[in-house]
C-alpha cells in the first residue's frame, strides 16, 4: 500500500462523510463476519448470511477505493 494512498484515506476519513459511512459499514460487516466465524457450525441460513455479508463488505471496500481514486486524480 502506497503512502500516498494511505494519506488520501486519512484525509477522506477526516473530511468525507461518505467515506466515513462506508468505513463504518465495512467495519460492521467485518465484526458480524467474525461472530459467524467463531461458530463451529453454521446453519444453512447462517451460511447464506455469511455470503451476503462478504458481498456487502467487498462492495463497501470497492466504493471506498473509488473515492480514493477520485481524490488521487483531483
Amino acid at each position: 500500500m502506497s503512502s500516498l494512498a494511505e494519506a488520501i484515506r486519512e484525509q477522506l476519513m477526516a473530511d468525507s462523510p461518505e467515506y466515513q459511512r462506508l468505513r463504518e459499514e465495512h467495519s460492521r460487516y467485518a465484526a458480524q463476519l467474525e461472530q459467524l466465524s467463531a461458530k463451529s457450525f453454521l446453519s444453512e441460513q447462517e451460511q447464506i448470511e455469511e455470503v451476503r455479508l462478504k458481498k456487502l463488505k467487498l462492495r463497501a471496500k470497492d466504493q471506498m477505493e473509488v473515492l480514493v481514486q477520485k481524490a488521487r486524480t483531483t
